[in-house]
């Protein structure tokens, strides 16, 4: 059997940069087994699978160790390679998570825009088993619904700070997203996800369902730019819009191929 593939780096205007997620179209489910193997063998941060049911999309994400709850980047992957390759006639792209519910991708030009739930946040003390993850200590520390949320005092930290994996990798969550105020952007941020098999994830739409109302409030603001602070870098710009978040970016494509599965 063979399988159509994309492989689309997102939340970047140029190749070699955002993160790159690599998009499998099916016309039906395969056993979760074969679709975690395949993800397994990209060796991505995320691989995401759909099927085509109606007027809408499901879809499903990867690691290359679990299936995840919600994934920003390759979501807008999918999107680009629908509108792009497989033939999505209209602006807006309608999907339905199992985990997460309805998602929806509107096409501007280049941009393509995500509306998620936004995360609800709870602030959390600073604990030794969280001060112990990093070379340097929060000033606040939140959870959301799958990750650690650790706010730091400026952007140096953040683009300099050394993280222990082993430590972070036995935390009970999905990963830590680590943050500051930006300098030239609203906010920065790095995320680190050992327990999902991506050490160090290049640019993570879905931490900024977290992140967008965490610095909305702060910043009073509803409208913020954005930049994950990784070797790849991503660029991101997002609308708090109370109970769900807007997050807008552009991906380009880098390869389309077949692969074959027993």
């Amino acid at each position: 059997m063979t399988l159509k593939i994309y492989q689309i780096d997102a939340f970047t205007d140029k190749l070699f940069a955002g993160n790159p997620a690599a998009v499998c179209p099916l016309n039906l489910w395969l056993p979760d087994e074969l679709l975690q193997k395949i993800a397994t063998e990209n060796n991505l941060s995320e691989t995401a699978f759909y099927i085509k049911k109606d007027d809408a999309y499901h879809i499903r994400w990867f690691t290359p160790n679990v299936e995840v709850d919600l994934c920003g980047h390759a979501t807008l992957a999918t999107a680009f390679v629908l509108f792009h390759f497989e033939n999505h006639t209209q602006n807006e792209i309608h999907f339905h998570s199992l985990r997460s519910g309805k998602l929806t991708v509107r096409k501007n030009d280049d941009l393509l825009t995500l509306n998620f739930p936004a995360d609800v946040i709870e602030e959390i003390p600073i604990s030794e088993a969280l001060t112990a993850c990093f070379d340097r200590t929060p000033i606040a520390a939140f959870k959301g619904k799958t990750d650690y949320m650790l706010v730091f005092d400026n952007e140096a930290q953040i683009e300099n700070i050394k993280p222990d994996l082993r430590k972070i990798g036995a935390l009970p969550v999905r990963g830590v997203i680590v943050t500051a105020k930006g300098k030239q952007v609203d906010f920065v941020s790095r995320f680190f996800g050992p327990q999902s098999g991506v050490d160090e994830d290049p640019v993570t739409g879905s931490a900024h369902t977290t992140l967008t109302p965490y610095w909305a409030e702060k910043s009073g603001k509803k409208s913020l730019n954005a930049i994950q602070l990784s070797p790849r870098r991503g660029y991101l710009q997002c609308e708090y819009l109370n109970e769900r978040v807007e997050i807008s970016g552009q991906a380009r494509a880098y390869m389309k191929g077949e692969i074959t599965v027993e």
